[in-house]
């Protein structure tokens, strides 16, 4: 144990993989769910459009992925003796993803929600739906890019 490699280092990692999941698959939940009651007040007045009108919940559900693939990337950059930067660097890798996964979450919910809702009344809203959540998608898939030039940046092992 030195001042760079302290025994808690660790412990930020952990953190870090831990925020990455948790995070993303809160938003991707939340989007889930608030999107999924959307299809589902659309339903009873379209059942048509019930397939169609699906891509919001397939869209929260990647966000989900964006989380799972950092933490198991940061996972297997854990040691039981690694520097502080390395924990700090998969800590705030964790975060990235987790954080803009749950904000990407949010807002694909809202506008799945709305949006559903709209494109029953009115056809030609869908396809301003969909740009929507294409960039409110592309949200969590910045997160995902940071993180995934922050765990590479990350050192494995390092301390003597």
């Amino acid at each position: 144990m030195t001042d760079y490699c302290p025994v808690y280092s660790p412990f930020f990692g952990t953190m870090g993989c831990t925020a990455a999941i948790v995070f993303s698959c809160m938003g991707a939940a939340y989007g889930t769910a608030k999107s999924g009651v959307g299809i589902s007040v659309m339903g009873v007045m379209r059942p048509e459009l019930i397939v169609k009108n699906s891509i919001p919940v397939v869209m929260a559900g990647i966000i989900g992925i964006y989380g799972l693939v950092v933490a198991v990337l940061i996972s297997g950059g854990l040691a039981k003796e690694m520097t502080l930067f390395t924990g700090f660097i998969q800590l705030g890798a964790g975060l990235s993803v987790g954080l803009s996964g749950l904000a990407a979450g949010f807002a694909i919910g809202v506008v799945g929600d709305a949006g559903v809702r709209g494109s029953a009344q009115q056809p030609r809203l869908y396809v301003g739906m969909i740009l929507i959540l294409i960039f409110a998608e592309v949200l969590g898939l910045y997160g995902l890019i940071v993180a995934l030039i922050m765990n590479t940046k990350a050192i494995a092992g390092g301390c003597t």
